[in-house]
């Protein structure tokens, strides 16, 4: 697994600054978590990371790949993938077929192999098949898996959109708000996965949540953003001893 390095990283949309200066080390291996206020810059950072923008200034590595100018395929391809805060999935395929899609990415054959779908065409779609019913069993979605997507509840949506993004195999996930508007059962589903997938699936976890008792209960390090500055970073019991967190996102009596 590989280090995500931002460094003094800005981004611009004229002269509205969304990210000023960030900077954050997020080490493989652990659920390193980005909180704060409604736009305070986090999905922006996400976006950067995943070659949606490209930042103004500054520099982001993964390893020795440098992001700043990389495309979304590109950065797929290195191993990092994401899970949208609005669900970014064909509502009129079912789960299996939105899952099969996205892993095609993974496929690798000619035109020629495609047309007769024989030999290397045949095993690469036999193994991709195979990683995705893994991953449909991994994310318990067996009951669903012929269901067309815009029939499932919000909830289960979310947890094909997180499966979606596993299905490319990822050492680096991102995972943008994957329990907003969900309820009680619902986020307690959401945070086992989370769970299983650093430990089981040894992944890095980057995860922006406005939840902050899931923030504080799973998160190894948290990072928190107020109108695109990073006003602090820590552990979990040292970063709501901050107090420009407490004054800008935690809140005092």
């Amino acid at each position: 697994m590989e280090k995500l390095a931002i460094s003094d990283v800005t981004l611009s949309f004229g002269g509205l600054k969304a990210l000023s200066g960030v900077s954050l080390d997020i080490q493989p291996g652990l659920i390193t978590s980005i909180i704060g206020p409604n736009g305070a810059g986090k999905t922006s950072l996400l976006n950067c990371i995943s070659g949606f923008y490209h930042p103004t200034s500054g520099n982001i590595y993964y390893g020795d790949h440098k992001l700043n100018k990389a495309s979304p395929h590109q950065v797929s391809n290195m191993g990092i993938a994401r899970a949208f805060q609005n669900i970014e999935l064909f509502r009129g395929m079912t789960v299996l077929d939105n899952l099969m899609l996205a892993r095609h990415q993974k496929l690798h054959y000619s035109l020629l192999h495609a047309m007769v779908f024989f030999g290397k065409a045949s095993r690469e779609e036999s193994k991709s098949r195979q990683y995705v019913e893994e991953v449909i069993d991994f994310m318990e979605l067996e009951p669903y898996r012929k269901h067309t997507v815009g029939n499932l509840s919000y909830g289960i949506q979310k947890r094909v959109e997180v499966a979606r993004a596993l299905t490319l195999a990822p050492q680096l996930l991102l995972l943008d708000e994957p329990m907003a508007g969900m309820n009680i059962e619902e986020k307690e589903d959401m945070v086992r996965f989370v769970i299983d997938i650093q430990k089981e699936r040894n992944a890095t976890v980057v995860l922006v949540e406005h939840d902050l008792g899931v923030v504080m209960d799973i998160s190894d390090r948290i990072y928190v953003l107020d109108f695109g500055e990073l006003i602090g970073a820590g552990t979990p019991d040292e970063v709501v001893k901050i107090p420009k967190v407490i004054e800008a996102y935690i809140g005092e009596d």
